[in-house]
């Protein structure tokens, strides 16, 4: 499962949301708004939006092979890395809310996948060039985590009610704040680039992996309060999870 083209991204993406509505799985929550941001940087390029183009959209196209591939992994029972293992894995837990199914996606691809990708479309000479580009690319992530949040709060308004009253909001976006994100991101772009052994670089991933891998205990590992707020919000989610991918999309789609 491998994509060449952006426009093979955004059908393939569809694909794994047409799947796990049949599967009556979660991870076609993540699928569907990750194809909302491929299609919203495909819309930008030859705007005069990104410096480069061919290179952002072969950036994009890299990055997005790296979800496809963990996910295609995950199906056929084959190793993957730890973020995208515990992103996975969590996809069985049914006491998680949609939110925390997001993020745990999210914190795989952004903060380990990204920063591999913009490695590999570089080189030390001209990684500097790619910066500005990188930077527009978080600008479009960016406004997916706000959109998330807005977007869950008009299908499920229970969710951001309940949070805000438990004063959580911020504790539980904190270390998803995609400035962090962008620049620990890129700050992992410019070491990985550095190192030309192949032994060398997958030594650097694997070391990220560990850090992003713990991150994503955050995510589901909660104290008893917070907890009983989830449960509460899970209650509130109400249908199967094809019911939950359908509302997402018709939320996504609005546009």
């Amino acid at each position: 499962m491998v994509a060449n083209t952006i426009d093979e991204v955004i059908e393939i993406l569809g694909n794994i949301i047409e799947n796990s509505k049949k599967d009556e799985s979660t991870l076609g929550y993540f699928a569907s708004l990750y194809q909302k941001v491929t299609i919203s940087v495909k819309n930008k390029l030859h705007t005069n939006y990104f410096d480069d183009d061919a290179r952002m959209e072969k950036l994009d196209v890299m990055f997005a092979n790296r979800y496809l591939l963990a996910y295609s992994n995950y199906k056929q029972g084959k190793p993957n890395t730890k973020s995208w293992d515990s992103a996975f894995k969590a996809s069985k837990q049914n006491s998680l809310i949609v939110l925390q199914h997001l993020l745990l996606g999210m914190n795989a691809h952004i903060n380990l996948d990204l920063g591999i990708a913009a490695a590999e479309v570089s080189d030390v000479s001209s990684i500097d060039t790619l910066h500005s580009d990188f930077n527009k690319i978080n600008a479009v992530l960016a406004d997916l985590v706000e959109e998330v949040q807005e977007d869950l709060s008009k299908i499920w308004p229970t969710l951001v009610k309940i949070l805000k009253f438990a004063n959580k909001v911020d504790d539980f976006f904190i270390n998803f704040s995609m400035s962090i994100a962008r620049d620990g991101a890129w700050k992992f772009a410019n070491e990985l680039v550095t190192q030309k052994e192949i032994k060398s670089r997958e030594q650097y991933i694997a070391i990220r992996d560990d850090k992003i891998a713990a991150l994503s205990k955050s995510i589901t590992v909660h104290k008893i309060v917070v907890r009983i707020i989830f449960f509460i919000v899970r209650i509130g989610e109400r249908g199967k999870p094809s019911d939950k991918i359908k509302a997402l999309e018709k939320v996504i789609k609005r546009e």
